[in-house]
């Protein structure tokens, strides 16, 4: 059991930006790639950024320029800046990570995600 939480998601008006964060709690050993997803009603769920865990990072087409993400090992935390937010982006945020949570079977990993937070983006 490693619970993921999602914070900062809200409402924003078109062009504007939100930051997101994930964080992890419980027992972790290490935590391999991290990645936030979209879900839009009627649609399917979204990869929109993926970091490794060197900090390697790949982004949606659709995002690239716009979105950054980040981690802080330190706090078992992944980020997502959003800028210059669009109506279309409207979205429930989910993160999910890679976890390894037994040291003594470190290449064992397990996927979470989190519930997932809304992001609204409307005048």
């Amino acid at each position: 059991q490693v619970p993921l939480v999602e914070y900062g998601g809200g409402l924003v008006q078109p062009g504007g930006s939100l930051k997101l964060s994930c964080a992890a709690s419980g027992s972790i050993f290490s935590i391999d790639a991290i990645r936030w997803y979209r879900q839009a009603p009627g649609n399917q769920r979204e990869l929109v950024a993926l970091i490794t865990n060197r900090g390697t990072t790949n982004y949606a087409d659709s995002v690239k320029g716009r979105f950054t993400i980040s981690r802080d090992n330190a706090k078992n935390t992944a980020y997502l800046q959003m800028n210059s937010l669009k109506p279309e982006e409207t979205a429930v945020y989910y993160c999910n990570g890679d976890f390894a949570t037994d040291a003594r079977s470190p290449g064992r990993l397990f996927q979470y995600w989190g519930p997932g937070t809304q992001v609204t983006v409307s005048a």
